[in-house]
């Protein structure tokens, strides 16, 4: 039998009062794809980080092997000269740095010990040509988007000539162009015997390119099987330890019987003045109290830009009319959207929506600093956030944890917290889910019901369109800035909101 190119075995890792990785093994073969799947929390994040000796030698129980010969890495350097390239969902890249300089960092080229500029751009623009990548290399890291960003980190992997390269979330803030291009590049790599683990919340990802998957749930390895010989609702059981079907997945809607009457929000004719697209085109809708208005689309449809208009987070310049309770306003500010009882979810909570270094309580009140005394009564906070970490059943040690030690799941229904803390009337949540599991998924679809069911007029926007089908009463979809289609979610399909995200089509609207 071949010797797997990576071994791992009888790996256990402890952290203060919590067994992040118990018995855990796991082997992947040159050349192979495999899967890496689990909840928020079942350890995914903690074994891909001793394989790339964020976790070093010493910290933990258990033995690693490369091609059999077992391994002490004692640093990420150790890892990598061993040809492991691991990327992790937040990126390790220099904002201010070039495209092209973030992908030879620390392997700089040099003439007489002095960067070799003309050579690294030379070598950076082979390195993309050959993987069929369009980065603009001379660009500065932070005016990229992050599906750009993410590009960037895979192409500083490839350009280190990586035997095993780890995926954690690849596709999260892609497009459908550059995921197919990042399929490209695996099957590219499958050829030269490269293997790739591949972690993702995304099911129909595993069946589209991953050979075998390993699931791991609260520490543990549940199983490894061919891909071929697997479901998603198989590995979505194996995953939260009971069958989970469709139906426990998305609540049952109430419809038409929930949603009420008064409008809660109109927009007119609304238009942004930019040059750059997606350039918003005379949008016109409305949303009830007791909504869920799905926002659909393409990425780079406008739908972000949409809801940060709205919110007043939107840098340029835009014309149309926004009635609130048929009341006329213009946010200019996030802050004249909080006082007109607004509250919006952003679609990257790490960069927009928390505050990673502070502990649960102060992300949690964030928004409603307003409402209280010059001086934060600690007490006061505590008793308010004690309540939502209840109702929104957040895992947390206390209060005075920092948000970046919770899972992506918790740290979202921290976000959500923080807005329900301001008693918003309308909601905006962007990509509410990315990133998260099935389980965490199912939570927040609940939330979300709840919430609508209590009067809140939701705007719900997702590239997911089994998630759009299966959350909202109604949906819009935007193509190139433009409303393209408006649907009552009674007999709607994935192809007819495709359709019309490929701006093929118009419904009547």
């Amino acid at each position: 039998m071949t010797t797997p190119l990576l071994q791992m075995q009888s790996i256990t890792k402890d952290f203060p009062g919590v067994r992040a990785l118990d018995d855990v093994s796991f082997e992947v073969q040159a050349g192979e794809i495999h899967a890496l799947c689990g909840e928020n929390g079942a350890g995914k994040s903690t074994l891909i980080k001793i394989l790339g000796a964020v976790h070093p030698h010493g910290t933990y129980d258990g033995q690693l092997r490369i091609d059999g010969k077992e391994q002490r890495f004692h640093s990420v350097r150790d890892a990598e000269r061993a040809g492991i390239a691991v990327i992790h969902q937040e990126l390790a890249l220099i904002s201010e740095m070039t495209v092209a300089e973030n992908i030879y960092l620390g392997q700089e080229p040099r003439r007489f010990g002095i960067i070799d500029k003309h050579r690294l751009y030379r070598d950076a623009a082979q390195l993309l040509s050959q993987f069929g990548l369009t980065l603009p290399l001379q660009t500065s890291v932070h005016e990229l988007g992050i599906g750009q960003q993410q590009l960037v980190e895979i192409a500083k992997a490839l350009s280190r000539n990586a035997r095993l390269l780890v995926l954690d979330e690849p596709t999260a803030a892609l497009t459908e162009n550059e995921v197919k291009t990042l399929r490209q590049i695996l099957a590219q790599l499958q050829e030269k015997g490269v293997a790739c683990i591949y972690i993702t919340h995304k099911l129909k990802e595993i069946f589209q390119g991953a050979d075998r998957v390993t699931v791991l749930r609260d520490g543990k390895t549940v199983a490894t099987q061919a891909v071929a010989a697997c479901t998603e609702p198989m590995l979505i059981s194996q995953m939260v330890g009971r069958e989970f079907s469709r139906a426990a997945r998305f609540p049952k809607r109430e419809g038409a019987a929930r949603v009420q009457k008064q409008v809660a929000l109109r927009v007119a004719n609304l238009s942004t003045d930019s040059l750059e697209p997606p350039r918003l085109d005379a949008i016109s809708f409305e949303v009830r109290r007791g909504e869920i208005l799905g926002l659909a689309g393409l990425m780079g449809a406008g739908r972000t830009e949409l809801i940060n208009v709205l919110f007043g987070a939107y840098s340029g310049s835009w014309s149309g009319d926004v009635f609130i309770n048929h009341i006329a306003v213009r946010n200019r500010t996030p802050r004249d959207a909080i006082r007109h009882k607004m509250g919006l979810v952003s679609e990257d909570r790490k960069r927009y929506g928390l505050i990673l270094d502070a502990d649960v309580a102060c992300n949690m009140t964030l928004a409603n600093l307003g409402h209280t005394e010059s001086i934060i009564n600690r007490s006061a906070e505590f008793e308010k956030c004690n309540h939502y970490v209840e109702s929104l059943r957040i895992k947390t040690a206390s209060l005075t944890v920092p948000v970046s030690h919770l899972s992506g799941g918790n740290q979202q229904k921290v976000v959500l917290g923080k807005w329900l803390m301001t008693r918003p009337e309308i909601l905006f949540l962007d990509e509410p889910t990315r990133g998260i599991d099935v389980g965490a998924k199912a939570e927040i679809h609940a939330l979300i019901a709840q919430l609508a069911a209590e009067g809140l007029a939701i705007v719900f926007v997702s590239s997911e369109l089994p998630e759009i089908l299966g959350i909202s009463d109604r949906i819009l979809v935007l193509h190139e800035g433009k409303l393209t289609g408006e649907f009552i979610n009674d007999n709607v399909t994935e192809e007819d909101i495709l359709r019309c995200a490929a701006g093929t089509y118009e419904t009547d609207i």
